[in-house]
This record gives C-alpha cells, sequence and structure tokens, in this order.
C-alpha cells in the first residue's frame, strides 16, 4: 500500500523513531522511501548510520516530493513550523498530525492543505503494541486513508473515529494512560522490596500479574468487577487491600488524572502565537 511512495517525518523523537522503527521492522516501507527532519546535524548521522534514511535539518527539504508527510513536533512548536511549510508540501499529499490537541481545523488553516489526518498513538508503539486512535478530514481520499490503516497497523492496533472529540479522549485516555500504569507499577514494586522481595522479583511478578489480568479480561470479556469479586474473598487478603485503596481514592484519583489530561489536551488546542525563528525543525511531540 506504501510501496514507492515517499514519506517525511518531520520531527523524529521518540515517537517518531518509534514509527520509524516499526515501518521498517514490518516491510510497510523501506529507507529508501523515508525522509525525516530534525534539529541537529548530529541526530540526522543517527539516523542515517542506524536506518539508512535520508535526514536533514531542513523542513523544506524533508517534505520535497512525499506522498504522506508525518507531523511529529510538539504541539507548541507548530505554530512556528506551519508557515515554513505553506506551498511546500505537495498538494495531493497526505498529512498526518500527532501532536497532542491540535485540530484538523488548526492544521488546515496553518497549512493552507484539505487532506489531513489527526491521530494519537502511544508509546507502546515502540514495540508494535500501540494504540492509535484517528480521524480524518473530509478531503482525505479512500486511497489515502487506506495509507493512514497501512502505516498505523504496523505500530499496534487502530481505531478511526467519526468525531474528532474523540481524539482528544483518546489521548486523555490511551495516549496519557502508560504514565498512569507506570506509576501504578513502580508502586507495586516498590510495595514488594519493601515486604523483602529483591526488584527483579518484585518487577517480575508485577509485570506478569498485569499482564495476565489484562490477557483474563480480554478472553473472558467479563467485567471487570466481576473478575475483581471472584478473587475477593470475604476477610481475605485482597479484601483487605481493595479496602485501602477505596479508602485512600484510587478510583476517584484515576478517574480525575484523566480528565486533568483531557483539560489539558483541550488546551493545547488553542496554541499561544509563535516567535518566528530562523531555525532548524521544533522539537518532537510528546504526550
Amino acid at each position: 500500500m506504501l510501496q514507492d511512495r515517499k514519506i517525511a517525518l518531520v520531527g523524529c523523537g521518540t515517537m517518531g523513531e518509534a514509527i520509524l522503527q516499526c515501518l521498517l521492522a514490518q516491510g510497510v516501507a523501506t529507507a529508501a522511501q523515508i525522509s525525516a527532519s530534525v534539529r541537529s546535524e548530529a541526530r540526522c548521522s543517527h539516523l542515517r548510520h542506524t536506518y539508512g534514511i535520508e535526514a536533514t535539518t531542513c523542513n523544506i527539504q524533508a517534505v520535497q516530493a512525499a506522498a504522506i508527510v508525518l507531523l511529529g513536533v510538539k504541539p507548541q512548536a507548530l505554530p512556528t513550523l506551519m508557515p515554513m511549510l505553506i506551498g511546500n508540501i505537495p498538494p495531493d499529499a497526505l498529512v498526518l498530525s500527532i501532536a497532542a490537541g491540535i485540530t484538523v481545523q488548526t492544521l488546515h488553516q496553518g497549512l493552507n492543505h484539505a487532506a489531513i489526518v489527526r491521530a494519537m498513538p502511544n508509546t507502546p508503539a515502540q514495540v508494535g503494541r500501540g494504540m492509535t486512535v484517528w480521524y480524518a478530514a473530509s478531503a482525505v481520499t479512500r486511497g489515502q486513508r487506506s495509507q493512514t490503516i497501512a502505516l498505523l497497523q504496523a505500530l499496534g492496533k487502530e481505531l478511526e473515529v467519526q468525531q474528532e472529540t474523540t481524539v482528544d479522549q483518546a489521548t486523555a485516555l490511551s495516549g496519557a494512560g502508560p504514565g498512569f500504569i507506570f506509576l501504578v507499577i513502580e508502586a507495586m514494586v516498590d510495595a514488594g522490596v519493601q515486604m523483602g522481595l529483591n526488584h527483579a522479583q518484585a518487577q517480575t511478578l508485577t509485570l506478569e500479574t498485569i499482564a495476565g489480568s489484562v490477557e483474563l479480561l480480554r478472553q473472558t470479556q467479563q467485567h471487570p468487577a466481576s473478575l475483581r469479586n471472584q478473587v475477593t474473598s470475604p476477610g481475605g487478603a485482597t479484601a483487605a487491600g481493595l479496602y485501602e485503596l477505596e479508602k485512600g481514592g484510587l478510583r476517584t484519583t484515576i478517574c480525575n488524572a484523566i480528565l486533568a489530561a483531557f483539560q489539558r489536551t483541550q488546551q493545547l488546542s488553542q496554541p499561544a502565537p509563535a516567535k518566528h525563528e530562523h531555525g532548524s525543525s521544533p522539537r518532537e511531540s510528546e504526550v
């Protein structure tokens, strides 16, 4: 689907490099098809030598003749970046943005370009287990939608949505979600160490417990509360632990964390006016 189509990565930080790795590893694209623009010559050298792709500090050079332009910069960098790209992106190219909170309308106006997809992958894409929610502008063609699916499936699972606000909600839940899960994992490992387990034992037990619980839920399709009740014996260890979690407000705290992430995503949709700087690529995207 993406054969012989040039893909330009404008910004190639953690997520951009993860996308690059997955595209190459899954055979979705070859190194010869991919160009990237980054801020420093040292970063260019890393990308050239590690992946064999074309890399430059010039955004305009990177997008020349591209069929797909992937914007992987931070949302705060887009007001500076977009004026640079006006008139330089091929008219029939697909623009795919992973900048958190930046709307299709903002991208359309800022780039003077119609075929735009807004997507939100998450960091497990680094190992091919990502979850990406995406929304396409009406100008995106059927062929470009197929290209989007092919690209995003290289990262893991993808889900197209019909309402753009769903991307903001997904940013808070699945985009920021790994950060919340990692904090829970840290806490569980720390508790294991405090009880006397060594760190490796505590981490193995924690990771396998979480992975097994997810797989059990996936395979049984039961409600989480039902599975929780099955493991909670009256007066038992799980009941004692759950009492402390509820007393500490864990459920409310997690809900509030996700709602706070959602509010921040909405704030990012209205970036402050940029200072126009001469320079290379703005910084890469992060959630």
